[in-house]
């Protein structure tokens, strides 16, 4: 039922970008934004960034404990970032283990001019929705433009701010850290699988790295939704999966009556 509903929202959310006028990003400029899968590389441990209580840390001040699921957006992103955490919430639910004793949640804004209390306000919000576990697992940081872009960086989270709707356009998903703070696995999208994100824990938490998950995945969720623009070619994509979806639906209708009539006693 919370998948059905992420979908139904995610479609809201396509109807309202659909009907707002373009960016200010060009193809070229969104054909950069993607998340690209640098498995094996470490994040610098040394990256400095403030907590949700304002404190100067270093990222690798949650490392070398547990795995760790690392995730880039920021906190007034009004569509994607709450799919995404949403999902990404719903999927923990389901785990085995909690967060703070399994593994680490560490969610960076990219946007330099947000504040601790944002981040805080933010934790408080998806620790109720999440309702179990230690707070001490979960990490809201925001930071430094040089901070931001360099981990970004190191785990290929490619991104652009688009002044005309002041948004920033950004790829989802999130990538999962071994205890030292090496990527070993990535996920894309909105919806993500417990089976899958258990197995990928398992893997990180012996500090071996997983395999590179399918680009289709990306590719589905690295343009318009993440960018307040969709291109002809999605759109396009979009209606006509609709117009399939309707005419399945109106085929399966028909068919019931036909069966219901054949089945009436003469």
């Amino acid at each position: 039922m919370k998948k059905v509903l992420t979908l139904v929202f995610a479609f809201a959310i396509w109807g309202r970008l659909a009907a707002e006028p373009n960016n200010s990003l060009s193809d070229d400029a969104l054909q950069k934004i993607q998340f690209e899968q640098k498995l094996n590389s470490t994040v610098s441990a040394g990256l400095k960034f403030r907590d949700e209580n304002g404190a100067q840390i270093q990222i690798g001040n949650y490392f070398n404990k547990r795995p760790v699921i690392l995730m880039l957006g920021y906190y007034g992103c009004p569509m994607l970032c709450t799919l995404a955490l949403n999902g990404a919430i719903s999927t923990f639910q389901d785990l085995k283990g909690n967060v703070g004793e399994r593994f680490d949640v560490i969610f960076v804004s990219i946007d330099p001019k947000e504040t601790p209390q944002l981040a805080a306000a933010k934790k408080r919000t998806y620790m109720r929705s999440y309702g179990r576990g230690a707070a001490a697992g979960w990490h809201f940081l925001t930071g430094q433009t040089d901070s931001i872009n360099q981990l970004a960086d190191e785990i290929g989270f490619h991104f652009a701010y688009d002044a005309a709707i002041g948004q920033f356009a950004h790829p989802s998903g999130f990538v999962v850290l071994t205890p030292n703070g090496t990527i070993s696995h990535y996920f894309f999208g909105i919806n993500y699988s417990a089976t899958e994100l258990n197995a990928a824990l398992r893997v990180a938490a012996e500090k071996k790295v997983g395999s590179p998950v399918e680009q289709f995945v990306l590719l589905c969720f690295h343009y318009s939704p993440l960018t307040g623009k969709y291109s002809q070619r999605v759109l396009g994509a979009v209606r006509l999966a609709g117009i399939v979806s309707l005419i399945g639906l109106g085929a399966i209708i028909f068919a019931q009556r036909a069966r219901r009539k054949l089945e009436k006693p003469k």
